[in-house]
């Protein structure tokens, strides 16, 4: 396969997955995950889909359990909206990359603070 023709294949699974879990997917403890990204395994088995959400620990622990306990459901929505010879198995992971960026954010803004202190 291409990788073009992977790239807008990844780009479409994301777009899926992220509208089965927005107005598909009824369980009050996923919250309102986004998907940042999806990275599909080259043979097309696989897909890592990874969620970010908001909230502490343990929203983002059960969070995750419940998307990983609905993945057959959304795995079988996809299926019916992407004809594919073979669904990708779905994985989920958390995405820190946000708070990362807003914690490096924070902390050059201590830097510059103290240096126009000086």
């Amino acid at each position: 396969m291409s990788w073009n023709r992977t790239e807008r294949l990844t780009e479409t699974v994301r777009q899926e997955i992220s509208g089965i879990i927005e107005y598909e997917l009824v369980d009050e403890r996923i919250g309102e995950p986004k998907v940042t990204e999806v990275k599909v395994s080259s043979d097309l088995r696989n897909a890592t889909v990874y969620v970010d959400i908001d909230g502490g620990t343990e929203q983002i622990k059960e969070s995750l359990n419940a998307l990983r306990h609905a993945a057959g459901f959304i795995r079988h929505q996809l299926s019916l909206r992407i004809q594919l010879k073979r669904v990708p198995e779905l994985f989920f992971q958390y995405d820190d990359s946000r708070k990362k960026a807003a914690r490096i954010e924070q902390l050059l803004g201590e830097e510059i603070e103290k240096e126009q202190n000086l």
